[in-house]
């Protein structure tokens, strides 16, 4: 391996883990708010990038009903659930957001022709369909037993993961697809070509890092999902909404999943169950924080595309091997040097 070599798959290991990166920030949220290890993240990936080839295509996503009908199915519940407490206040904005939201949504796809809009009107219709996915999912899958052990809502994870791969089939088929490279310039560094896309997947990376931090660190909702995290019984005594901290979280990590597929649809072939390998490494990363450092997740997130990267030069065979064996070594570590606290009740 010369130095060139060596730069290129460095290059290569810097821009996955940037993606892996924000994986991991987004499962380590989801688990400090809810408990849930958040397996179908991976799949939110793989939604942003076919929903964004499929517009570019010319043809309709098949998220579209899929958003459709599970605002149906959370209506009809929340609905129900409205009308027997007596809150009649809640039915419009229900209404709205499960039934309303949904129908603009399909209206505006079938009066315009997406595939003849501009690329960033594109990116955002394509995150206007997947993203509100997280807050459904979490209503139906996971609000019902927001009090179960963590082991419930690891096989839940689990069922939800399954159903959305076999959505994900059903609705893109087993071919994959690539949209073009947000800009076809490059770079020039020494021995070293970086490409647009490369600039790209980095620089909205850390642009998508440091408005989490500041949400998390100068607003209110912000503050209200930090708080629910250190403790839960605590926030719901102040006021704070555990329910709305889910719904948030969840809203979080499919925006953070779906504008990760999107920077990387350029760059690799995405199948409809590409996002669960990609959803993987970024759940190494966040093992790497023990799944309650931000830090450390993305660091360990980085660590794992490099890791990546080079182990695909010496032993191409044996990379997903590679970096999945980090896990071991590091729950050693963490099972000698944490102290063992019972869950709370």
């Amino acid at each position: 391996m010369d130095l060139q070599i060596a730069l290129l798959l460095g290059q290569d290991g810097i821009t996955n883990g940037a993606i892996y990166a924000l994986l991991s920030l987004a499962l380590v949220l989801v688990f400090a708010v809810t408990r849930v290890i958040f397996i179908p993240q991976g799949e939110f990936v793989a939604f942003g990038a076919l929903t964004l080839a499929s517009f570019q295509a010319g043809k309709t996503p098949g998220t579209l009903w899929l958003l459709i009908g599970a605002g149906v199915a959370v209506a009809l519940i929340d609905l129900s659930v409205a009308l027997r407490a007596g809150h009649v206040r809640r039915i419009p904005r229900i209404v709205a957001w499960n039934l309303v939201y949904p129908a603009a949504a399909a209206a505006l796809i079938f009066l315009v022709k997406p595939n003849e809009m501009p690329l960033l009107a594109q990116i955002v219709l394509s995150l206007a369909l997947v993203v509100p996915l997280g807050p459904l999912t979490y209503r139906l899958a996971y609000q019902p037993l927001a009090e179960a052990s963590v082991l419930v809502l690891l096989i839940v994870s689990v069922a939800v993961h399954l159903a959305l791969v076999g959505l994900g089939l059903l609705f893109f088929g087993a071919e994959g697809s690539r949209t073009p490279a947000f800009s076809d310039g490059s770079i020039v560094i020494g021995s070293l070509t970086v490409t647009g896309q490369t600039l790209w997947v980095l620089g909205a990376s850390l642009m998508l890092i440091v408005v989490l931090a500041v949400f998390f660190e100068r607003t209110i909702y912000g503050k209200a999902l930090r708080a629910t995290a250190m403790n839960r019984t605590g926030a719901r005594l102040m006021g704070i909404s555990t329910v709305m901290a889910g719904k948030l979280s969840f809203l979080l990590a499919s925006l953070i999943g779906a504008f990760s597929g999107i920077l990387i649809a350029p760059i690799t072939t995405i199948y409809y169950d590409t996002g669960f390998l990609i959803g993987l490494k970024g759940f190494v990363g966040a093992i790497v924080g023990a799944l309650s450092s931000y830090p450390l997740a993305a660091a360990g997130a980085l660590l794992v595309g490099l890791l990546e990267s080079y182990s695909s030069f010496w032993a191409s065979a044996f990379k997903e091997v590679i970096v999945f064996t980090l896990i071991i070594p590091v729950l050693v570590w963490l099972s000698l040097t944490t102290r063992h606290v019972e869950e709370e009740e």
